[in-house]
């Protein structure tokens, strides 16, 4: 379905002015703000990937601010040789739209108060042009509406854009959103598979966009602590008789999840999802990521090419509030960064 009217020039900032400020002023401030916050932990390994999250700026902006200081030292590095990052992919899922597949962007630059993105279409026609047994479908393209309304990818583009104006690389440097739709854990790896050799290119930085978990009854996801063993009459600090307050135990569902992508096996973190049923919305663009590193591990562990595997550790935690009742909400957000280590 790639006709050329599926193509489109811009992709508006549908959510300027509601998820985040559509004044350019006040939006980089706060920014700005959110990354002064944030603490940084120098490393001698190559930044080649971020998790971050995609809620309105006020609610997850903050921990976003974590991996996106991580890539804003990776480009400003005066280190010699400077950054290679030429194009930043962004994994993100879709919301909105029924999508069995992946889909590309179409737009040719997408638009935020900050200053606009320029698509890399080059490597999105390399994409569209992937062909393989396994890849059903072939990757599509969004259409403009379902790529606007979709705000998972948006609440990126901000801080990217910038991120590369402070460096002043806005010109310099592309980006290729790509939609993860309802995969199967078979669709997952074929996608991650065929984008491994991509991803693992030097010049090309991924952004993988999810919240964790979605707490609630509004989102029809509200497990509690196991029943507290009472002892004697004593006072249950929690007056709801679990062992431990929710937010804790929501915490603990997220953990063992981010330690399953931590540790870089998908095939647990899809075990642990079909277990817990955790509503992290990001999954299927974190499990086809995670396939492509182990893609591009198994491919190097054959050749004795000089390149060494991947690294992710999570910076940052946090919830939009601390749940102590089954009547609240909450979403969490994590931060992570995956680094590769510089061989000689």
């Amino acid at each position: 379905s790639s006709n050329k009217s599926s193509f489109y020039s811009t992709r508006r900032a549908h959510h300027a002015g509601s998820w985040y400020q559509d004044s350019a002023n006040e939006l980089s401030q706060t920014l700005e703000n959110y990354m002064n916050e944030a603490d940084y932990v120098p490393s001698s390994s190559v930044l080649r990937g971020i998790i971050s999250p995609h809620a309105g700026y006020s609610y997850s902006g903050p921990t976003a601010a974590y991996s996106f200081k991580a890539l804003r030292h990776e480009l400003q590095s005066s280190s010699s040789p400077s950054s290679p990052i030429q194009t930043i992919v962004i994994l993100h899922p879709s919301h909105h739209v029924y999508l069995n597949g992946c889909a590309v962007s179409g737009a040719s630059e997408l638009e935020t108060p900050v200053g606009n993105l320029t698509v890399d279409q080059e490597l999105r026609q390399e994409i569209l042009q992937l062909k393989s047994q396994s890849l059903s479908p072939e990757f599509s393209i969004m259409s403009k509406e379902d790529d606007e309304h979709e705000h998972s990818g948006e609440m990126q583009y901000p801080y990217i854009a910038h991120i590369l104006h402070q460096c002043n690389k806005l010109n310099g440097i592309k980006v290729l959103p790509i939609m993860c739709g309802a995969l199967s854990v078979q669709q997952e790896t074929n996608y991650g598979q065929a984008l491994g050799s991509i991803l693992d290119r030097a010049h090309i930085f991924t952004v993988v966009s999810t919240d964790f978990c979605h707490w609630g009854s509004r989102f029809q996801f509200n497990p509690t602590p196991p029943p507290a063993i009472m002892s004697g009459g004593g006072e249950n600090r929690n007056n709801n008789n679990y062992s431990m307050p929710i937010h804790e135990y929501i915490e603990q569902i997220d953990r063992r999840g981010m330690d399953l992508i931590a540790a870089q096996t998908p095939g647990a973190f899809a075990d642990y999802l079909k277990e817990t049923h955790n509503t992290i919305c990001g999954r299927h663009a974190v499990s086809v990521w995670l396939r492509a590193m182990e893609t591009i591990s198994n491919n190097s562990s054959s050749s004795s090419s000089s390149s060494s595997s991947y690294h992710i550790s999570f910076v940052k935690y946090a919830q939009s509030s601390a749940v102590a009742s089954k009547r609240e909400s909450s979403v969490s957000y994590a931060s992570a960064v995956a680094t590769r280590q510089v061989t000689s």
